[in-house]
C-alpha cells in the first residue's frame, strides 16, 4: 500500500502548487506560468534519483555497494518520456488557461476527468486490469468531482450551463493529464530497475525535456516572458521545487499502482480545498459539497481495497 501514501503525498504537495501557479498567473504569461512548474525542477531530480540510487535502492545489499549504475534507454522507452513530456506541458497549459475562465471550477472539476480516462484508454490500449470495485470507485469519484464543481455555481442561483469553451478546456486538460500518466507509467516499466528507482529516471528525463523544449521555445517566440519570471524569482523556485516533489510521489505511486486508481485517490485534492476554503476564507460548506466530500471518501476507499 505504499502506492496510498505516495499519492498522498503528491496530493498535498500539489494543491500547494496549484495555489502558488493561480498566484502567479496573475502577473505572468501562460507559457511562463507552465514554465515555471519545470524550470528548476531537473537538479532537484537529480539529486533524488542519486540519492535513491546510491543509498535507498541499495540499502538491502549486504556490502553496502553505493555505486550509480547507468541504465540502457531503450527507443521504446524514449518515446514514451518525450510524448509523457509533451502532453504534461499541453496539460499544464490548459489547467493554467483555466484559472483564467469565470467558471474555473466547472473546468478543474472536468480536468479531474483524468482519472476516468485513464482507466478506460489504460484498459483498452495500455492492458490495465481493473476490478468492478475499482472501476465503480472511479466512476462514483468522477460522479463526486462533478457535484463539488457544479455546486457553487447551483449555490448562487445561477445557471449551471458549462461554457462550450471551458468544457473543452477541461477536457483537453484532463485527457493529456491521463496520457502522460499512462505513458510515465509505461516507462517506468520499461527499464529493468526496481520500480521506484525507473520512476525516478522517468522523472528526470521528463523534467529535462520539458524545462529544455519550452525554455527553447519561449526564447524563440516570446522571449519577454523571462523578465516577468525575474520578476517574482521567488515563486518561481518555489513552484519548481513543490511540483517537482510533488512528481516525485506521483511518478512513484504510478509506477506501482494502475494510473486510474492513483487518480482517483488523488480526487481528494478536492477534500483537502474545500477544507482550506472553509477553515481559512470561512466559506460555508453546502449540502451538495458535503455529499460530494462523502462521495469522494468512498470513492477512495474502494480503490484503496480494489
Amino acid at each position: 500500500m505504499s502506492w496510498v501514501l505516495f499519492t498522498l503525498g503528491a496530493v498535498f504537495l500539489q494543491t500547494g502548487r496549484n495555489a502558488l501557479q493561480s498566484r502567479l498567473s496573475a502577473h505572468v504569461d501562460t507559457l511562463g506560468v507552465t514554465l515555471s512548474r519545470f524550470l528548476f525542477a531537473p537538479p532537484i531530480a537529480l539529486a533524488y534519483l542519486l540519492i535513491h540510487s546510491l543509498f535507498i535502492s541499495n540499502s538491502h545489499t549486504a556490502m553496502g555497494d553505493h555505486s550509480l549504475t547507468l541504465p540502457s534507454f531503450p527507443l521504446r522507452f524514449i518515446t514514451l518520456v518525450v510524448l509523457a513530456a509533451v502532453l504534461q506541458i499541453a496539460a499544464t497549459s490548459f489547467m493554467v488557461t483555466l484559472f483564467k475562465q469565470r467558471n474555473f471550477a466547472i473546468g478543474a472539476g472536468l480536468a479531474k476527468s483524468e482519472a476516468l480516462v485513464a482507466g478506460i484508454l489504460g484498459t483498452l490500449f495500455f492492458g490495465s486490469y481493473l476490478s468492478v470495485v475499482g472501476w465503480l470507485g472511479i466512476v462514483l469519484g468522477g460522479v463526486a468531482v462533478f457535484i463539488l464543481s457544479i455546486g457553487k455555481t447551483l449555490q448562487t442561483g445561477k445557471t449551471a450551463r458549462i461554457n462550450p469553451k471551458t468544457l473543452a478546456i477541461g477536457l483537453a486538460s484532463g485527457g493529456c493529464f491521463a496520457l502522460t500518466s499512462l505513458f510515465v507509467r509505461e516507462a517506468s516499466h520499461t527499464l529493468t530497475l526496481p520500480l521506484t528507482q525507473s520512476a525516478a529516471w522517468v522523472l528526470l528525463w521528463v523534467l529535462g525535456i520539458q524545462a529544455t523544449g519550452l525554455s527553447l521555445y519561449i526564447a524563440l517566440v516570446k522571449p519577454i516572458i523571462f523578465k516577468q519570471l525575474m520578476r517574482h524569482i521567488r515563486t518561481v523556485v518555489l513552484i519548481s521545487t513543490v511540483s517537482c516533489l510533488g512528481s516525485v510521489c506521483w511518478f512513484t505511486a504510478m509506477a506501482l499502482q494502475h494510473v486510474a486508481y492513483v487518480k482517483t485517490l488523488g480526487q481528494i485534492e478536492v477534500l483537502l480545498t474545500l477544507v482550506l476554503a472553509h477553515f481559512w476564507l470561512n466559506d460555508k460548506v453546502t449540502t451538495r459539497e458535503i455529499v460530494g466530500l462523502i462521495l469522494i471518501g468512498v470513492a477512495a476507499t474502494m480503490v484503496m481495497w480494489a
